[in-house]
C-alpha cells in the first residue's frame, strides 16, 4: 500500500507541475530591506500612539498570534477591549458599527508582485499619478511615500471605526471629521507629531533617515515607511513546504499531493490562485456573503458591498474583490471579505460552488463579537450577489475537500508565521501593547 500511495504523489507531483507550477521565489522578487528602519517599523507597529484615543495599533486588528488578521470576521477598532476572538466593546466608548471588511493578511506584502491593495483595490501603483500611486485622496495625495504597502497605512489611521475614533473624541478624528487630512494641523500631521514629541523615536528617526535632522521634519509618510518595511521583513513568506516543493526539494505526501493536483487541476483553483503568491492579484465575483455594515458611505443606509465597483463604476466589476494570495491561508480565519466563513472546510465547499453556497450560508459561520446591530442586511442583497457569479461549479468530493486542505496546510510557513523580530517587549510611548 505504501508503495502504491508513493506512485501515487509523485504522479500528482508530476502532473501539478505539466498544469505548470510558478517558479521558486528568490531575493529579487522582493524589496531589499534596511534592518534599522524595519526595526523602527516594529515598534510603530505595535505602538497605539497612532490611533486618535491612543488605544488601537496596527497589530490590534494584524497580530501574528492570528494570522496576522485578527480571529474575527469583522473586527471592532476604536471602541474595542482585548484581542482577537476575545475583543469585546468597550461600554465607556460603544463602537458605531464593526469595520465593513475582514482585516486582510501580510504576508509578501513586501514583494515587487504586489502593486494593487485592500479587498476592492482601492489604492494601486500608478506611475501617472501624483507619488506614483492612485488613492482615494487622488489630488490630495502626497508624496514621501516609499511603496504602496507604505500608502496602504494612510487609510487605518483616517478610519473612524478603525484607528481615528469619532468626531470630537480627539485631535485626529476632529481632523478628519472636517476633512483636514494633510498640510500642518491635518490628521497626519497630528499623528507625526505626537510620534516625534517622544525622545526615542525622534532620535530612531534621525538616526534611520539622512533627511530628518530634527523631530518637526518627521512626516506621517516617514513613520508609514518604517512600517511598511517592518511589515515587509517580518512577515516574508517563502520558507514553506510549498516552497520546498517548487524548488524542487520534496515531494508531498498524502492526501497534500493528490491535493495540489486538484488544485492546479480540475478544482480549477489556480485560475485565480496562480502564480508564487497564488493570487493573479484580480478581481472576481465570487458569491462570498455580505454580512455586517457594507461598505457604504455614511449618508447611505444600505448594508452592501458592491466591491471593485465602487472603485472603477464598472457594472462588470460589482460584487467583485481582490484574490487574495493564499500564503498561510490555514493561519488567517475567517474568510472572504466580510469573513462570513470561520472554517476553512466549509468556506472552501461554499467556494467551488458558490451560488449554492450563498444559498445555504447562516450566519452562524462567522465570528462576530457581541454588539447591538444588525448583521444581516447584506444578505438581502444575496440575488444579486448570485447573479455576478460567472465560475462554474465543481464536482468535488469529501475526500477531494480533504485533499485540498491537506495542500493548503503545506502553504504555512513557519518562520512567517512565527516572524523574524516578534512582538517588542515595549514602545516608546509606554502604551500597552497588545498581546495573546
Amino acid at each position: 500500500m505504501k508503495s502504491i500511495l508513493g506512485t501515487i504523489a509523485v504522479l500528482c507531483a508530476t502532473a501539478a507541475h505539466a498544469e505548470g507550477l510558478p517558479a521558486p521565489l528568490t531575493d529579487a522578487d522582493f524589496a531589499p530591506v534596511d534592518q534599522a528602519e524595519a526595526r523602527l517599523g516594529q515598534l510603530l507597529f505595535f505602538d497605539p500612539i497612532l490611533s486618535g484615543n491612543r488605544t488601537v495599533s496596527c497589530a490590534t486588528c494584524h497580530h501574528p498570534a492570528f494570522g496576522t488578521g485578527d480571529g474575527l470576521s469583522l473586527g471592532l477598532g476604536d471602541g474595542g477591549i482585548g484581542l482577537g476572538p476575545k475583543r469585546v466593546a468597550d461600554p465607556a466608548n460603544m463602537p458605531e458599527q464593526r469595520i465593513p471588511r475582514n482585516a486582510p493578511a501580510l504576508f509578501n506584502l513586501g514583494a515587487h508582485e504586489f502593486t494593487v491593495l485592500f479587498h476592492d483595490g482601492r489604492i494601486e501603483v500608478d506611475p501617472d499619478r501624483p507619488g506614483g500611486l492612485r488613492t482615494p485622496l487622488d489630488a490630495d495625495m502626497v508624496a514621501g511615500f516609499a511603496s504602496l504597502l507604505s500608502a496602504q497605512t494612510m487609510f487605518p489611521v483616517l478610519s473612524p471605526d478603525e484607528m481615528a475614533g469619532h468626531y470630537s473624541e480627539n485631535k485626529v478624528a476632529q481632523a478628519v471629521r472636517q476633512g483636514v487630512i494633510t498640510g500642518e494641523g491635518g490628521a497626519w500631521d497630528i499623528i507625526a507629531r505626537r510620534v516625534g514629541d517622544i525622545p526615542a523615536y525622534a532620535t530612531s528617526f534621525a538616526d534611520v533617515y539622512d533627511h530628518i535632522d530634527t523631530p518637526d521634519q518627521i512626516t506621517f509618510a516617514d513613520v508609514s515607511n518604517a512600517i511598511a518595511t517592518f511589515m515587509a521583513f517580518e512577515w516574508r513568506s517563502d520558507t514553506s513546504p510549498f516552497d520546498a516543493v517548487l524548488r524542487g526539494a520534496l515531494r508531498l505526501p498524502e492526501p497534500a499531493a493528490t491535493g495540489m493536483g486538484l488544485f492546479y487541476g480540475p478544482a480549477g483553483c489556480a485560475s485565480c490562485h496562480s502564480g508564487p503568491f497564488l493570487t493573479d492579484h484580480g478581481f472576481h465575483a465570487m458569491g462570498a456573503p455580505q454580512i455586517g455594515p457594507g461598505k457604504a458611505a455614511r449618508f447611505e443606509s444600505h448594508a452592501r458591498d458592491e466591491g471593485r465597483f465602487r472603485v472603477t463604476g464598472d457594472p462588470a466589476d460589482l460584487y467583485a474583490f481582490r484574490t487574495p494570495s493564499l500564503r498561510n491561508v490555514a493561519l488567517t480565519a475567517p474568510y472572504g471579505h466580510a469573513g462570513a466563513h470561520t472554517d476553512l472546510r466549509s468556506f472552501l465547499v461554499a467556494h467551488l460552488d458558490p451560488i449554492e453556497g450563498l444559498r445555504r450560508y447562516d450566519l452562524s459561520a462567522a465570528t462576530l463579537p457581541a454588539l447591538a446591530v444588525d448583521d444581516t442586511g447584506g444578505l438581502a442583497d444575496s440575488d444579486a450577489i448570485a447573479q455576478a457569479v460567472t465560475f462554474a461549479p465543481r464536482e468535488i468530493s469529501d475526500a477531494d475537500i480533504t485533499a485540498l486542505l491537506a495542500f493548503l496546510d503545506t502553504l504555512t510557513d513557519p518562520t512567517a508565521q512565527t516572524g523574524r523580530l516578534g512582538i517588542p517587549d515595549q514602545v516608546p510611548s509606554g502604551l500597552p501593547i497588545d498581546r495573546p
